[in-house]
């Protein structure tokens, strides 16, 4: 795995704004908003420039009345799921732009890579295309998993950005040459799940049910972060930031504290690690329970 230099980890740093209440804690309308915008601030003032954003809850809302002024941001959007029709996801996509307050978009990214498989998927694709040459969004792309042939479907539409998991844990999507094959295929990649949903954060006690036959290689791993005196944040971020060929690392955030830790360990020292000691033999395995989990959640 080759690990180029950046000249700031910021660079290519994306932040999704969590407002669900385990992350968020409940606040009263008024300091939600001066929250977010706080949070927001705080991103601008350090640099970031990309803000990833999902149409479910009022994440779109709170951040269209929270935007610094000028903003600096790009912001991303992602569309609702097929199954309610093309129509839908058309009308739902300009109405996060209305929403987000914003008279375009940088990235629509599909959801599910799912709804390109099926009898609908092209004529979805066609109408993200048609967006685009509208001026409405500047590129399109899709958020797929490693079980979707993420190159295979790169090939077959041309997407203008990849959005795949990949963390500590599960690195499949380097170790096995998917985010270089996409690259040469001039499709951006982007990295998610960089947390691994938070699970790198937990005790044995603290996972989720779904996830306790990994809790021995989960506790392995934190061992040997411990060992080379890492924090998980610090670790998994110089992970992601650290990979060739990626060109955004997404990370979930929820407040402007949250921010700033993240921000501090993105700007550690890239530690020299083993990378590879540190993910799950069965990372498949572990993906699946993983996606089982915010499922049965949702």
């Amino acid at each position: 795995m080759s690990f180029p230099s950046s000249p700031s980890p910021v660079d290519r740093l994306a932040l999704a704004v969590v407002t669900e209440p385990e992350r968020a804690l409940p606040a009263p309308a008024g300091a939600r908003e001066d929250a977010m915008r706080h949070l927001l601030q705080t991103a601008a003032e350090a640099g970031v420039g990309l803000i990833a954003t999902r149409p479910d809850g009022d994440g779109e809302r709170l951040l269209g009345q929270a935007w610094p002024f000028p903003s600096p941001f790009r912001v991303s959007a992602r569309t609702v799921s097929v199954s309610e029709g093309v129509d839908r996801v058309e009308a739902r996509a300009r109405r996060s732009l209305e929403r987000l307050g914003l008279p375009r978009g940088d990235l629509l990214l599909v959801s599910n890579a799912n709804d390109l498989a099926g009898a609908e998927g092209r004529a979805l694709w066609d109408r993200l295309t048609a967006l685009k040459d509208k001026g409405l969004f500047r590129r399109i792309g899709v958020c797929a998993e490693m079980d979707d042939s993420p190159v295979a479907l790169a090939r077959r539409l041309s997407p203008d950005v990849v959005q795949l998991p990949c963390n500590l844990l599960d690195q499949r999507a380097a170790t096995e040459g998917v985010i270089a094959a996409l690259a040469a295929q001039d499709c951006a990649v982007h990295v998610s799940s960089v947390f691994a949903g938070g699970v790198l954060f937990a005790d044995s006690e603290g996972l989720p049910h779904h996830l306790n036959g990994h809790a021995l290689a989960l506790s392995r791993t934190r061992r040997r972060l411990a060992e080379a005196r890492l924090d998980p944040m610090q670790a998994a971020l110089a992970f992601a930031l650290g990979l060739e060929g990626v060109a955004a690392v997404v990370a979930s955030v929820a407040s402007a504290a949250e921010l700033r830790a993240i921000l501090a360990a993105a700007h550690a020292p890239r530690p020299d690690l083993d990378w590879s000691a540190l993910g799950l033999e069965a990372p498949a395995a572990f993906a699946a329970d993983a996606r089982a989990v915010i499922s049965s959640a949702a």
